[in-house]
């Protein structure tokens, strides 16, 4: 294997296009064929879907609907209606590492257990936390076999700083995921 962890120097959008380089690179390298793409409003989907996918089964993970506004979602219709159409899965739903608890700690304060789980993930940074809770729903949805390695691309804000070697799990049983190899990551998450 000649592939190498890419450091970049600040997380953030402008690492999307080398980010998603780097994920695919290591996917052919590596002979793994599924890539899981969080996407919240299309942007990052776009970007793969601009590459050469040969052999490759990308796999589009959205917020889910209510994540800012009751009843909506970032991403829009239509553009999920054309992902779908070329056969692309997009999976939405409810986040295995906040949903309800974050309902229950906004409510009535302190932290609850899955959310010390995604604090965790974000010492790696944001996008570490996404790529592994992009890949749990996914595996919720029966779109990605569980402990199967996949390339999982996530990131901070509105695009792609991190891609992983993971073998991802279902979400009741997230702690048996494993995190194999960090293909590219932000060098110091957000403070």
């Amino acid at each position: 294997m000649t592939i190498s962890t890419t450091l970049f120097e600040t997380p953030g959008p402008h690492n999307t296009q080398r980010t998603v380089e780097l994920a695919l690179a290591a996917a052919r390298e590596l002979g793994i064929e599924t890539i899981v793409i969080a996407s919240t409003t299309g942007v990052v989907a776009d970007c793969v879907l601009e590459q050469d996918l040969t052999g490759l089964r990308p796999v589009i993970v959205s917020h889910a609907y209510g994540f800012l506004e009751d009843g909506q979602n970032e991403m829009p219709q239509d553009k999920r209606r054309r992902y779908e159409q070329l056969g692309i899965p997009v999976c939405t739903a409810a986040h295995p590492l906040s949903g309800a608890e974050r309902s229950l700690s906004n409510t009535f304060g302190g932290t609850y257990p899955v959310e010390i789980v995604a604090h965790t993930l974000r010492l790696f940074g944001q996008g570490t936390k996404v790529c592994v809770e992009a890949s749990a729903i996914a595996a919720d949805a029966g779109v990605i076999v569980p402990g199967r390695q996949i390339i999982a691309v996530g990131g901070t804000g509105n695009g792609a700083d991190t891609a992983l070697v993971l073998r991802p799990a279902h979400t009741n049983r997230l702690l048996k995921a494993r995190l194999d190899f960090f293909v590219c990551k932000p060098l110091r998450p957000l403070d």
